[in-house]
């Protein structure tokens, strides 16, 4: 090979490698960038005693049931996965049905515009978001809905990602975002004109505490809609690889433990609230949730070696390959768990505050 042509060559293979580590995959072609992945608010040098610290909760099962462990758990999973989460799946930390004809963004946009849509608020009015994360669905309903949406999260990393994301958005009139805890939440009784909750609230170790935190802020007549992570009938607890899944999706997402669908609506009644409708939107007619993660099995091996690359290259910082490994893990028991049909992302539940 002559001097030009290995001249040419080297600088081909240095354009490519400078591409795919700089400029690949950032999260629905734009925010995070593979370049940025990061552990959140912990630092770089101890992403991996963290990820250590994450999975050690589950040899403390006890310590998981109980509210004071659980902010920290749950704090510590959003630091470890949420870069991850928005460079590989967006800015909506959620499922939604699949539509034909549609893309992943328009079937996330029209799940988020639903919760609102059923929540009859007006242009001005103030609403909760319970669980807001980067404030995917916040920015989608307060554009939606022209409603002032305020958003709560345990994670201060995912506060900063989500002010960053509504100036972008121009919606930071909208939107305004609160780190906090939603079992104990800093407003004011009968304050809000009506909150919704996208998949959030499976994290809370007691589901009535949450509900009750929700029925104590809102106004008198005022609706709560909730998507909600449960088993279904088709669950056997005597079944091994029923325990399997669902003992899978617990620990990939930071539960303290899944309920049943029959739960929901008793623990909604006890706290005070009046049950408008319940329905698991993941049963036919709907088309497969699931098909999104089957279809990036692909995508998630292109991305693991580049975040393999990255670490090694000192640019993600170590732990990241081990986070990216459990998500992917995770990801099979959610498929087998709409699969199966004995778990749902998204057992709807509309609830309204009775009348003073």
């Amino acid at each position: 090979m002559d001097s030009f042509s290995l001249f040419f060559t080297t600088a081909l293979l240095a354009g490519g490698l400078y591409w795919f580590v700089f400029f690949f995959g950032s999260a629905e072609r734009k925010g995070k960038r593979a370049v940025s992945l990061s552990g959140g608010s912990i630092s770089r040098d101890n992403l991996q005693d963290n990820y250590k610290q994450y999975w050690s909760f589950f040899r403390r099962p006890k310590e998981i049931e109980t509210v004071e462990k659980v902010p920290a758990f749950v704090d510590t999973f959003y630091n470890l996965v949420t870069d991850i989460y928005e460079w590989g799946w967006g800015q909506s930390f959620h499922f939604s049905p699949s539509i034909p004809g549609k893309s992943n963004k328009d079937a996330t946009r029209f799940h988020e515009e639903m919760a609102v849509d059923l929540l009859d608020v007006n242009h001005g009015q103030k609403i909760l978001d319970v669980g807001c994360g980067v404030g995917g669905p916040m920015r989608a309903i307060a554009a939606h809905s022209k409603a002032h949406v305020v958003g709560i999260t345990i994670n201060e990393y995912q506060v900063k990602r989500a002010l960053i994301h509504n100036k972008k958005a121009g919606l930071d009139s909208l939107c305004e975002v609160v780190c906090g805890n939603f079992l104990e939440m800093p407003f004011d009784d009968n304050s809000f004109d009506g909150a919704y909750s996208i998949e959030a609230t499976c994290h809370a170790p007691k589901l009535e505490q949450v509900y009750a935190e929700i029925y104590r802020v809102l106004k008198p007549g005022s609706k709560y809609v909730s998507y909600e992570w449960v088993t279904t009938d088709r669950y056997d607890g005597n079944n091994e690889e029923h325990v399997e899944v669902i003992q899978g999706i617990e620990r990939g997402n930071a539960l303290p433990g899944l309920r049943r669908y029959d739960e929901i609506s008793e623990i909604a009644k006890k706290v005070g609230f009046e049950v408008v409708k319940e329905k698991d939107l993941a049963k036919p007619p709907s088309h497969p949730w699931w098909d999104r993660l089957k279809m990036g099995r692909i995508a998630y091996w292109r991305n693991h070696v580049l975040v393999t690359v990255l670490t090694w290259l000192g640019i993600a910082p170590k732990g990241v390959v081990d986070v990216h490994e459990m998500l992917f893990v995770t990801a099979d028991y959610l498929t087998r768990g709409g699969e199966s049909g004995i778990f749902s992302p998204m057992h709807l539940i509309v609830c309204r505050k009775p009348e003073a």
